[in-house]
């Protein structure tokens, strides 16, 4: 693991300054030192040092910290974190701070972003940029389809990829990418026919419900009809796979858009789109988007931290709207804010828009510090559908049997704070 430390002298190095130390994860941390010579120079009874984490290690580093009593004053944290950390009790609620703040208004945020913050009533952290997942797509191939605009449900969507699939005239191409490594692709489409994917306060599996099992066999139905490819095997590099026709549809997210605009060829630069998600819609009077995944990152207190009215005054400082467009600026992250949004005309951005769209239409992924172990166990089983080594049924009441097993030690807790 590489750490890189960094500090904003800003002016002189007295005693009467303090110190607060902020942990940043991913190119995120090249962008921050940027920025911080100017909260030091509005701020010069505070000296911030900066602690630079690579993604892979940060989960690590921080449990290494919470477990030797040095977690940072302030850190990034991914929202599928926040319950892990809120368990605990690593992170310090920040409603008293919020309700007296004249920079943070919870209604400049996007409500699926700001709720992921949300454990038990509580909020524990600030939206600092924002993901979700949308729609990309080759224009020629779906106008060749008889489709002049991306599929707005998921009829049109499976209606689409047939006739791009009859159209390609091999076995070798396909309508769709879904690969078959992530849970991303069957999760959405859970979220979007209302599987609330556990039950009982996140104590079981609710994979086998109605909805969910409505969801995955539409998944499903893609790599059973030839649709999507099965196994990531046959696909080596996404941009070479869309400039070649291989596949003409892939949902991912935004950090995408600048590699698509950096490794696609230039005759291709007008030739692709983004779109927000199609979603189940039986009446076939879809106005709205499916709904998508509320992700990002937010902005936290450490609990044991001793400076939190000075660290409260970090993380207003990256909640600015001015900051929040510069960030977005240096980094590419999309803004949490709604008014950094207007003010910096990203919203218009031909390929940007789509998640402008999208990110009105977000639900949270279950709030339980178990996600990540049940996402990979919803990713295992889709692939092994996708290949027919078992049966949908089969698949999803194994799911919830491993879940359940994973959620005994949530169960037990909860049973002796009742």
């Amino acid at each position: 693991m590489v750490v890189f430390l960094s500090t904003f002298p800003g002016c002189s190095d007295s005693s009467d300054r303090t110190t607060i130390r902020f942990w940043v994860f991913g190119a995120e941390g090249d962008v921050v030192e940027q920025l911080l010579p100017e909260f030091e120079r509005e701020n010069p009874d505070i000296r911030v040092r900066v602690q630079k984490i690579p993604w892979t290690a940060a989960h690590e580093k921080l449990l290494t910290a919470y477990a030797s009593n040095s977690m940072p004053d302030v850190f990034q944290l991914g929202n599928t974190w926040i319950p892990e950390f809120h368990m605990l009790d690593a992170i310090e609620p920040i409603d008293s701070h919020v309700d007296t703040s004249v920079v943070i208004d919870a209604d400049d945020y996007f409500e699926g972003i700001w709720v992921t913050n949300i454990i038990d009533g509580e909020l524990y952290g600030i939206p600092w940029y924002v993901d979700t997942r949308v729609l990309f797509y080759r224009k020629d191939i779906l106008h060749d389809a008889g489709f002049s605009k991306p599929p707005r449900t998921w009829e049109e969507l499976y209606t689409l990829s047939k006739r791009i699939k009859q159209n390609a005239g091999t076995e070798e191409r396909y309508a769709m990418l879904l690969p078959t490594n992530e849970w991303v692709p069957p999760v959405l489409f859970g979220l979007q026919t209302g599987s609330s994917l556990l039950r009982d306060d996140g104590q079981y599996g609710n994979f086998s419900g109605e909805e969910f099992q409505t969801a995955f066999e539409y998944y499903t139905r893609y790599f059973h009809e030839g649709l999507a490819p099965v196994g990531i095997t046959q696909v080596t590099n996404i941009y070479q796979g869309l400039t070649e026709g291989f596949f003409a549809m892939y949902i991912t997210g935004p950090w995408n858009v600048g590699e698509f605009r950096r490794r696609l060829p230039e005759h291709m630069q007008d030739n692709w789109g983004t779109a927000p998600l199609p979603g189940p819609d039986p009446d076939g009077i879809r106005d709205t988007p499916g709904v998508s995944m509320a992700g990002g990152a937010s902005l936290v207190m450490s609990a044991g931290s001793p400076h939190h009215e000075k660290a409260w005054r970090l993380i207003e400082f990256f909640s600015r709207t001015d900051i929040q467009i510069r960030f977005n600026q240096l980094s590419g992250n999309l803004p949490s804010r709604l008014s950094a949004w207007e003010e910096s005309g990203i919203k218009e951005d031909v390929h940007i828009r789509a998640f402008y769209e999208q990110l009105p239409h977000v639900v949270p992924l279950p709030q339980v510090p178990e996600w990540e172990q049940i996402a990979l166990k919803i990713q295992q089983y889709a692939e092994l559908v996708s290949m027919k080594r078992m049966t949908v049924p089969e698949a999803l009441s194994a799911l919830d049997a491993e879940v359940d097993r994973i959620l005994d030690k949530r169960r037990w807790i909860l049973s002796r704070t009742d």
